[in-house]
């Protein structure tokens, strides 16, 4: 049986009966009932997501694949393509945004190159599983081959279940310059939406530049013809190795009970490809943030997942998953740490 197929037969959905124990337990606390709103709905499913009535998340992870992609030849960024390897560098060096709010969440960030153009011969602390050097342009046919995106999802599959184990949760990030266009092109290829109701500015680009690149994900939808029944065959066409990465990251965890904080745009791109595949691997995800990003709203709402905040965030590498893990773990706070009525000696609302 190979990794991929491990990985799926392992994914099964949640115990509907713990979260209902984890509801008991909230309302038992001194406080009103709900009055915690969403927090307590974070700590119900982290209840039946890891099956731990007192679950403590103190090993926490978040990952950033970094890759090329052919299409930035096409001119659709801001930035050039040496910024990949660049920003890899300083991610290393703890210099980025996703270290600073790290740091504050009290996470752990790994670098994974899994598709960059670049050999990083002087680069401690990577994790090097290259799988690609870069994409090809999808805007002339696809950006990977079959057995390419299922080596890239197995990566991603691997490294979850090295991380895995009691208290961990994981957040995902990304780096790769032109990202935001192959992840508009999967959901545009997903949902049927026309490429210009689902794609963004990206780094900042200027009106002629966005025209462009909605003519570069028509041209490659209409070259490449993706299978939309099809994630593999979507994600084999359109997608980043950073994106199938993802994915396989977000299969690894689900398989193994652990939970994931999904960053913005790219990084629900391959959260969506992951659900695709298998529809119960949602019950383990978490969105982060909403992005500024327009397709991002339209893979929330098809994967049935719901933003835990809208910050007008844009810039990836795992930063608004660093946010999120920081709200769960304030959830978590509240569950195992407030007094119950009994314990406190508080009187409950009469019946």
């Amino acid at each position: 049986m190979s990794i991929f197929e491990e990985a799926l037969r392992g994914i099964r959905p949640v115990d509907a009966g713990l979260i209902e124990k984890a509801r008991e337990r909230l309302d038992s606390l001194t406080k009103p009932r709900d009055s915690l709103g969403r927090l307590e709905e974070f700590a119900r499913r982290i209840v039946a997501i890891t099956g731990e009535l007192r679950p403590v998340l103190d090993k926490k992870t978040i990952f950033t694949f970094a890759a090329d992609h052919g299409v930035a030849d096409e001119g659709v960024s801001a930035f050039p393509k040496e910024v990949t390897r660049q920003m890899v560098y300083n991610f290393l060096g703890g210099g980025a945004g996703i270290n600073a709010l790290a740091r504050h969440a009290g996470a752990e960030v790994v670098v994974v190159d899994i598709g960059v153009d670049f050999e990083f011969d002087d680069a401690p602390g990577l994790v090097k599983r290259k799988v690609v050097s870069g994409t090809r342009n999808i805007r002339s046919g696809p950006a990977m081959t079959g057995e390419e995106a299922l080596k890239c999802l197995e990566v991603g599959i691997a490294i979850a279940w090295e991380h895995a184990g009691k208290g961990a949760i994981f957040g995902t990030g990304e780096m790769g310059i032109a990202n935001t266009t192959p992840a508009s092109a999967i959901i545009a290829a997903l949902s049927g939406l026309p490429p210009e109701a689902v794609t963004g500015r990206g780094t900042g680009i200027d009106d002629a530049i966005f025209r462009h690149k909605v003519k570069v994900i028509e041209d490659a939808i209409a070259v490449n013809r993706p299978d939309p029944s099809d994630p593999l065959d979507v994600l084999a066409k359109l997608g980043g190795a950073e994106i199938a990465g993802i994915a396989g990251l977000v299969m690894g965890a689900a398989s193994k009970r652990v939970p994931v904080v999904v960053d913005g745009f790219i990084s629900t791109a391959g959260a969506l490809i992951a659900r695709e595949i298998e529809p119960a691997a949602a019950q383990y995800m978490f969105a982060a943030h909403r992005s500024v990003e327009k397709g991002h709203a339209a893979m929330l709402e098809r994967m049935g997942l719901r933003p835990f905040v809208d910050l007008d965030l844009r810039l990836g590498e795992g930063t608004g998953a660093a946010i999120g893990i920081s709200l769960i773990e304030a959830a978590l706070r509240v569950y195992n740490e407030m007094a119950t009525f009994g314990d406190a000696g508080v009187s409950e609302k009469n019946a």
